[in-house]
């Protein structure tokens, strides 16, 4: 079984065109077209967010901080937290008292 020839081709058309009338047929093409744009940007998408996962992967970046460093700083957050709570729960207990 080879390639499609112009027989079978013209034929699968008429095909189409009897299936689908002439009337449908431009908003079944834009159709096609959308969802093969579609189709291809979130193929760009895909390639360029594995590039991007094996760059960083093989290059750790300065920017991201390092594990210690974000432990630390979320610790460091807590803690404020938790001592603006302490003092205003220590002020509510002594104007109570």
């Amino acid at each position: 079984m080879g390639p499609i020839g112009f027989q079978e081709m013209i034929l699968i058309a008429l095909v189409i065109l009897l299936l689908f009338g002439a009337k449908k047929l431009p908003e079944l093409a834009r159709g096609i077209g959308k969802s093969m744009g579609e189709f291809k940007k979130a193929k760009e998408d895909f390639e360029d967010e594995i590039k991007r996962g094996t760059e960083e992967g093989n290059n750790p970046s300065k920017s991201t901080p390092a594990p210690s460093e974000t432990v630390a700083q979320s610790s460091d957050n807590v803690v404020e937290e938790d001592g603006e709570e302490a003092k205003a729960e220590k002020e509510k207990a002594e104007t109570a008292a």
